[in-house]
């Protein structure tokens, strides 16, 4: 069984609300309110906690700016089947749930998140299997949401058993910030039977180092030990993680557990969300400063997603100055400036 550990925090008894929050919470967000008990007991009671942030709505969430969508990854477009979305050749997407443990402000999918979209039904599993047999150009296969572990146990194995069926040689992506907001619902026999449907690569979203808690390594530490490579996806959210040292110290932490920093994330255009987003150019400062302070195992690839289904687009300042007849003139992460001479 999936335990269902959230706390009701719309009491000021269990979290006090400013008068803005309040206001927020009354007007019925999307996606909802709802916060883990465990991610309750990480915050610091102030307003600007990067962690309240991340999940305590605000009217800013009202405000919706010229060019933000619905669907700001344009995933509708790519959309074969109910659920399934094929935007790259090679993988696809397969929104098992709208729920969450929790749910992020920074949300982009938020036009799916929540009790109302409900979870994939079985004609829903047997159709994309169908698709997925015929399909065989598709490698890899990432289960998103909501968050797939919201599912009771059975189902997920039974949904990932079903396309590892018609697909024995896919490999799987599982999407999933439970470790962080729930580490409780990370058990021994979860872990053990994600373990035994290799290949699966485990998925987590973690944006500032104070969610490493050590109930959340301990977790993570239990897909590790069942063979399972666990790598992070962060968003770069204002007031949350835009500062170099924040960054450095998430990628450091999460090195040190065995975590691979896979991609800093500027973000989505997605409605009521742009109090998170910073402009390109700092986010490119802060990804050039962040390559000078960690190894290359530590450093994520800063990416955006183009609106309207464009894909992803790996954003860095080049490190190539110019051409010239000698070969190539480079500049290091530090500043260093070098020839780099070709004799072909």
């Amino acid at each position: 069984m999936t335990p269902r550990r959230t706390a009701d925090i719309n009491f000021p008894e269990t979290l006090k609300l400013s008068s803005d929050e309040r206001k927020a919470v009354s007007a019925s967000p999307a996606p909802p309110f709802k916060i883990t008990k465990h991610w309750l007991s990480l915050l610091d009671g102030s307003l600007d906690d990067p962690l309240r942030r991340q999940v305590v709505p605000t009217t800013a969430e009202q405000l919706i700016l010229p060019g933000e969508l619905q669907d700001p990854l344009g995933e509708d477009a790519f959309s074969p089947l109910p659920r399934l979305v094929h935007r790259y050749t090679n993988r696809v997407l397969v929104v098992v749930t709208g729920q969450c443990a929790q749910y992020c402000r920074h949300c982009f999918r938020r036009r799916l998140t929540g009790d109302s979209f409900g979870e994939i039904t079985e004609t829903q599993i047997q159709d994309i299997s169908c698709w997925l047999s015929l399909h065989s150009e598709v490698k890899e296969l990432l289960l998103s949401g909501g968050d797939p572990l919201t599912l009771k146990d059975n189902k997920l194995f039974k949904i990932m058993d079903s396309f590892r069926m018609a697909r024995p040689d896919i490999v799987f992506r599982l999407a999933t910030r439970m470790p962080i907001v729930d580490p409780e619902r990370i058990t021994t026999s979860l872990a053990r039977e994600l373990g035994r449907r290799r290949p699966l690569w485990v998925v987590i979203q973690t944006n500032h180092p104070r969610e490493l808690s050590p109930k959340a390594i301990s977790s993570i530490e239990s897909f590790q030990l069942r063979g399972l490579p666990v790598i992070n996806q962060a968003v770069l959210l204002r007031g949350v993680n835009d500062n170099i040292e924040i960054l450095e110290e998430l990628s450091n932490t999460l090195v040190r557990i065995g975590v691979k920093p896979y991609y800093l994330f500027q973000g989505d255009m997605a409605e009521g969300t742009g109090h998170f987003r910073l402009p390109l150019e700092e986010g490119l400062r802060l990804s050039g400063e962040l390559r000078a302070r960690v190894s290359g195992l530590g450093m994520p690839s800063y990416a955006v997603d183009l609106p309207g289904g464009g894909g992803k687009v790996p954003l860095d300042i080049t490190y190539i100055q110019n051409r010239c007849d000698e070969g190539w003139n480079l500049r290091t992460p530090d500043g260093i400036e070098g020839l780099y001479k070709e004799n072909l």
